[in-house]
């Protein structure tokens, strides 16, 4: 019986890990800026602004909050009969509460251009509300609801999480399928899938942070001794996102800004893709010219695209570029040195573009590698062997190494077929079998016709060498693998001997400084007439 396969614990755990707690740090991770300092203070019941403070000739604003904020701790936790009211002290309105002293309303606290007095008043009808609601939300029935309700807020959540991961995964696929494909469909354009899975990616990680921070705040904001870091977090996660952490020139940037900014670039590569593969598939392709020129155009046309969107973008963001002066020669010392292979390739791959050595189709050997040039790319060239292995070889090695095209401008090309027959072959039969194999042989042109050269006698063979011309030298290896077999099958139809290395030895008759025994002497004799007949003696 076939079992459901159960995965194994640990990788539950690092499952766990990566889709649901790196996204809970990170939103975590982004409320730890510290607030700004401002002139008012809040006043809060467990984490609920109530109102906020000003700073008066004695204190300032954080002090009075603080002291407020402890008195209301105070009276919530006695779960005394909550009574607010106003006294004049010092002709200035006073808020009392259980018959003890609270707040002065001063100048400094009003809003709206109110009185003080009223600015009391309101700040009365405020307080009664708060404190009754925050002794109500001590009860054991309304925590043992709180907790209830955060247990399905956390199952509907991570309910949520696989669920978007899901619609992104499908949205994904379908903006994939409506994207133009390219020329050939074996290739994806490797830069636009990029951008895609960055920007989906990108979208499905903010939108999975949006979501346990949203969360995080709304199951801290239902219980009072929780709510107060929910207060906190939400305010400080506000101020972090909004407050600026770049400044260029005179404009300063947040953190809100630099997501949009990356998020529109971006957007930019993916529609420079998509732009990139409808002008190969509707308009190079029916203009006659070859792939490598349709390749080179549109490889020129995606980078122009994209050099000058970016500067559109960053114009329209609000960056002044003549700030980006010192940044951008900062930039090119670390091209320089940290990032000189980078830019080496990168200017080899401009060159070979615009002087055009090698196109897409051809084929080359560059070192010890043969294969077809099927990209060519901004920093390196992808190259198909004959196993059909695909090969990443840096732009650079085209221009320092030697490297043989054998597709540069006319495809044609000769290959040498060696061969060596043994002495006393009939060379006529030899000549008519190697062009009766040359003319069988369907990868091989007709003209210019097949030639033979006897190129010499060699220590056991004649050598002759075959000359045979091909348009397809990809398939170089296979056109002489058939023409050996088909020589072969000839020359033992024609009775023509293949040789074997040959060696003669010869005795001297005569004294020698060696005196050798009669039996030794014949038998050395008996093999130098015969070599397959020795007698043991």
């Amino acid at each position: 019986m076939n079992r459901k396969h159960i995965p194994h614990p640990s990788n539950l755990i690092r499952l766990w890990i990566y889709k649901f707690l790196i996204p809970f740090i990170l939103s975590l991770f982004l409320i730890v800026t510290p607030a700004l300092a401002t002139e008012e203070a809040p006043v809060s019941i467990d984490g609920r602004l109530v109102f906020q403070v000003g700073k008066t000739e004695q204190f300032t604003a954080r002090e009075r909050a603080d002291l407020i904020n402890f008195r209301l701790r105070q009276i919530v936790s006695s779960q005394e009969l909550v009574q607010v009211t106003i006294q004049e002290r010092n002709k200035s309105p006073t808020i009392i509460v259980n018959q003890k002293y609270l707040l002065t309303v001063t100048q400094a606290d009003v809003v709206n251009n109110k009185t003080p007095e009223e600015q009391a008043e309101a700040w009365k009808e405020q307080l009664d509300k708060v404190l009754q609601q925050a002794q109500k939300e001590r009860s054991f029935g309304f925590i043992r609801n709180a907790l209830l309700l955060s247990i399905g807020v956390l199952i509907v959540a991570f309910a949520c999480h696989k669920l978007l991961g899901w619609l992104w995964k499908r949205s994904r696929e379908a903006v994939l399928q409506r994207l133009p494909p390219s020329p050939d469909e074996a290739e994806v354009d490797s830069s636009s899938s990029t951008a895609l899975n960055l920007l989906f990616n990108f979208s499905l990680l903010a939108a999975r942070i949006w979501l346990w921070v949203s969360v995080t705040l709304y199951i801290t904001n239902l219980l009072p001794i929780s709510r107060i870091w929910s207060y906190r977090l939400s305010n400080q996660l506000i101020q972090s996102l909004t407050s600026p952490i770049l400044t260029l020139g005179k404009t300063q940037y947040s953190v809100v800004y630099l997501l949009v900014l990356i998020a529109m670039l971006l957007g930019l590569m993916i529609l420079a893709g998509a732009a990139t593969n409808l002008l190969r598939t509707r308009i190079l392709q029916f203009t006659g010219i070859d792939r490598g020129a349709q390749e080179a155009i549109a490889i020129i046309t995606k980078y122009t695209m994209i050099f000058v969107g970016a500067i559109v973008l960053l114009q329209v963001w609000g960056l002044d570029l003549s700030s980006l002066t010192i940044l951008a020669s900062a930039l090119g010392v670390g091209i320089g040195f940290g990032f000189q292979d980078i830019a080496k390739n990168f200017g080899s791959g401009v060159i070979l573009l615009f002087e055009r050595p090698i196109q897409v189709g051809d084929f080359v050997e560059v070192g010890d590698i043969e294969g077809t040039v099927e990209r060519i790319g901004g920093r390196s060239t992808l190259l198909r062997t004959l196993d059909q292995i695909s090969i990443i070889v840096p732009n650079s090695r085209f221009l320092e190494d030697k490297v043989i095209n054998w597709s540069y401008k006319n495809p044609v090309s000769r290959l040498r077929i060696p061969v060596g027959v043994a002495y006393g072959s009939d060379i006529s039969a030899v000549k008519k079998a190697l062009l009766e194999a040359a003319q069988e042989e369907t990868g091989i042109l007709s003209f210019p016709n097949p030639t033979i050269f006897f190129i010499g006698f060699g220590d056991s063979s004649l050598n002759f060498v075959l000359l045979v011309w091909t348009d397809k030298p990809s398939q170089q290896y296979l056109i002489k693998s058939n023409l050996y077999f088909r020589i072969e099958e000839l020359f033992r139809k024609y009775h023509i001997q293949i040789p074997f290395p040959q060696r003669d030895l010869h005795i001297r008759s005569g004294n020698s400084p060696l005196e050798l025994s009669p039996d030794l002497e014949e038998n050395l004799r008996d093999l130098s007439e015969d070599p397959h007949n020795i007698k043991n003696k």
